[in-house]
């Protein structure tokens, strides 16, 4: 129970500092969903672990737990893949002579 109420507290005070709108799509988020739902609150970190004193909500936010999942995608590699995908399938197709 002591994991869960620290868990409370540190949404609290990010809630606090950040608002009740999810970082990445800036849309309002539900705190009275239960965890793992698509619009519930998470706790996305957003840099590496700071080393010293640097507190414990210095390099994290909230987010939608969707966003977070998204994020993912984010890489380099990933969003090239999506580019060169979208290119693709926004070119038109030729038509081959000959066929219908």
């Amino acid at each position: 129970m002591f994991r869960r109420d620290k868990q409370r507290q540190r949404l609290a005070e990010l809630r606090q500092r950040d608002g009740d709108h999810c970082r990445r799509c800036r849309r309002p988020m539900r705190f009275d969903l239960p965890p793992g739902h698509d619009l519930a609150p998470t706790i996305e970190r957003i840099g590496p672990k700071a080393k010293g004193r640097a507190g414990p909500t210095d390099n994290v936010c909230l987010c939608h737990v969707r966003c977070n999942g998204a994020a993912v995608d984010s890489t380099p590699q990933v969003q090239e893949r999506m580019r060169l995908r979208a290119e693709e399938l926004a070119a038109p197709k030729r038509r081959v002579a000959g066929r219908r």
